[in-house]
This record gives C-alpha cells, sequence and structure tokens, in this order.
C-alpha cells in the first residue's frame, strides 16, 4: 500500500482531481467559514470573553469554549462528510478527559485541524488550545479568535518564550476549566530538509537517528507537564499519518487530499511520566523513537495497530451544528449590513477593541467573582 510521508508528498498526484465542482465548492468553504469565524467572534466571542471575563474567567472560557466549539465542528464536518476524507482513528479507546495535555508529531501544517475530529469525538473540541508561532497571531480575524481562545504564542526561542509560557500555564491550572492542550514537540512541520538537519545534529550529539519525525524540544514539554501535572487527567500521545500524500490548506479546503488520515493514540497517565526535567526529556525523546517506528510500520503496511476505536462522527449533528452555526451568521450578518447603523458602530468597536486587544495580549481580569 503506496503512503507518502514528509515534503515527499508533493510529487505525487492529487488523490482526487481539482474539478472546477471541487474548486467552487473549495471557495465557498472557505468564505462561510471565515465570515462565520468573524460573526461569532464579533457577536459572541467578544462577550464571552471580554464582559463575562470581567465577572468570572471560568465562566467565560465555558461560553467561549461553546462557541468556537460549535464553530471549530463545522471543520471536521467538511473534511469528513462532505469532502468525504476518511478519519481513522487507532490505538487506546480513550475516555472524554476534561483536562489533557496532547502531544502529536507535526507531519503537515494541518495536522492540529484534524485534531479537532478527535476533540469533537469527545467532546472537547471547544476546550482545544494550541501552543503555536506568533506570527499567526498578526493574521487577520483568525489572529483575534487565538487570542480569545487563549492560545499561547512563541517565537520557538527557549530565551524569548520561557516567561511568556510559564506566565500563561499559570492560567490553565483551575481544574474546573475544561483544556485540551496540544503541544508540537519537533517545533515545526516536517520536511525532508529538516528531517536531514535533525539527523546531523543527533549525529553530532549522541542521539538517537529519526527517519519519520524530528527530535523533540523537550524544554516546553517538560513546562508544560510541570505547571500543569496536578490538573490533569491525562497525556495523550498522538502519531498522526496520511494516505495518499500530506495535505495542505488549500488541498483540505478544495477536498483533493488527503485520501485517509489515521491518528494513534496513546493514553498515559500523568504519574507515568518522571518528574525530573532530565528523565521527562529521555522519555520524551523514547516516546518519539516509538513514533518513529510507528511511522515506518504505517508507511509499509497502509495503517496504525488497533485501529477503529471510535465511530464515524454522526451526520445528523454535524449538520444540526451546521445549521446553527449558518442561521447566527447570516442573522449576524444581516444585522451588520442591512439594519441599524448602530449594528456597524458596534461591529467596528468590537474589531478595534480585538485588534489591540490581541497586539497587546490584553485580556481583562474579574472586577467581581462568580
Amino acid at each position: 500500500m503506496n503512503v507518502q510521508m514528509g515534503d515527499n508528498s508533493g510529487k505525487q498526484p492529487m488523490h482526487r482531481n481539482l474539478t472546477l465542482l471541487r474548486m467552487v465548492r473549495g471557495i465557498f468553504c472557505i468564505v462561510v467559514l471565515v465570515l462565520s469565524a468573524f460573526m461569532v467572534l464579533v457577536y459572541f466571542g467578544f462577550w464571552t470573553a471580554t464582559c463575562l471575563r470581567t465577572i468570572s474567567v471560568h465562566y467565560s472560557r465555558v461560553g467561549t469554549s461553546f462557541f468556537f466549539g460549535c464553530w471549530l465542528a463545522l471543520w471536521p464536518f467538511w473534511f469528513e462528510k462532505i469532502n468525504k476524507t476518511k478519519v481513522v482513528i487507532s490505538g487506546d479507546s480513550v475516555p472524554p478527559a476534561k483536562r489533557v495535555l496532547v502531544i502529536a508529531n507535526h507531519r503537515t501544517e494541518v495536522d492540529w485541524m484534524y485534531l479537532w475530529d478527535l476533540a469533537l469525538r469527545k467532546g472537547c473540541v471547544g476546550s482545544i488550545r494550541y501552543i503555536l508561532k506568533s506570527s499567526l497571531m498578526k493574521l487577520p480575524v483568525f489572529g483575534w479568535v487565538f487570542h480569545i481562545m487563549e492560545f499561547i504564542p512563541v517565537e520557538r526561542r527557549w530565551e524569548a518564550d520561557a516567561l511568556k509560557l510559564r506566565q500563561m500555564l499559570c492560567t490553565y491550572k483551575d481544574p474546573q476549566d475544561p483544556l485540551w492542550l496540544v503541544v508540537f514537540p519537533e517545533g515545526t512541520d516536517f520536511t525532508e530538509q529538516k528531517c536531514i538537519r535533525s539527523k546531523k545534529y543527533a549525529s553530532e550529539n549522541g542521539l538517537p537517528i529519526l527517519n519519520n519525525v524530528l527530535l523533540p524540544k523537550t524544554k516546553g514539554f517538560y513546562t508544560c507537564l510541570k505547571e500543569l501535572r496536578g490538573s490533569l487527567d491525562a497525556v495523550y500521545d498522538i502519531t498522526i499519518g496520511y494516505k495518499h500524500r500530506c495535505p495542505s490548506f488549500l488541498d483540505n479546503a478544495f477536498g483533493v487530499d488527503p485520501a485517509e488520515v489515521h491518528m494513534h493514540v496513546r493514553s498515559i497517565a500523568v504519574a507515568d511520566i518522571p518528574e525530573s526535567e532530565n528523565e521527562a526529556g529521555s522519555w520524551l525523546m523514547d516516546t518519539f523513537c516509538d513514533k518513529d517506528k510507528l511511522l515506518s510500520d504505517f508507511h509499509s503496511q497502509g495503517h496504525f495497530p488497533r485501529e477503529g476505536i471510535e465511530n464515524e462522527l454522526s451526520t445528523a449533528k454535524c449538520l444540526a451544528n451546521f445549521i446553527f452555526v449558518i442561521t447566527l451568521t447570516a442573522l449576524c450578518t444581516y444585522l451588520t449590513l442591512f439594519s441599524s447603523i448602530w449594528f456597524k458602530i458596534y461591529v467596528s468597536s468590537a474589531c478595534a477593541f480585538l485588534a489591540t486587544a490581541t497586539y497587546f495580549n490584553f485580556r481583562p481580569s474579574p472586577i467581581v467573582s462568580l
């Protein structure tokens, strides 16, 4: 079975041809997703993440998670039900844990989007948070979403990131707050060129030679584990593989690739991970050696072990959520464009505040506490 990995996938033909219908459908998808993100952000996220936060950080996060969970659920609906991408989940059958640290390999630029498929199946899609490169915070609309959802932006230089990371993690410690914090320890997506550099570094420093993943960076992982250890339910180790080639964002939108997304899940008790930094780093390195072997087997066999542990998404539930979000989007769009001038003033003011708050990394503190 032919499963191409890494940036070699760009040399392979598309799984499906890019027809005019798929292109039009993909453009429609992008427009709907951007417009719905904007309307949910301005009319609902603004209130839950700013005004409600002055009363309760917990209820602010619950409200924000609800509305953006509904919006995020549009993406798995599009991938699985419209574009017919098959999502196969294997490994451990995990319960819908409330607070989880997720570590995953980073095959391509859209790995993080497919983690929503697993989180949606567990009822936790609105709780997912990422550590992401700070340049993404500059994206219009989506940068504001990342800020409101309290993603952690990093420069990928430990000297610049250490303090910021610890400060943000300290705000995540409340065990009442649902949390799926996703860490990509490789620090960047996999390419053959990066793999060659990773192998060279490993050879020079007596580290394992990995062919399908990059050497993990241990400091960020250890800091997340140390700060959150007392409030986590579990650590999920997720290995992602693709058939027929690794997709780009536009491949996803137009429905030409991938043919299948495979995710192997390993649930780990927090107590099973060593507490010291050196031992935790060694544990992470061993984990990525296991990932490398898993991906080698996937490359040759076309699947991970113990597959099919999760059911397909419910079409009825996905469709109901789609109708709910699109109805809200249509109503908010009408109010913005065709209703009172006060709605235009409100939207402009909300945008100005969100842009400023994102730029200065500002979030209101509770005035009173519930």
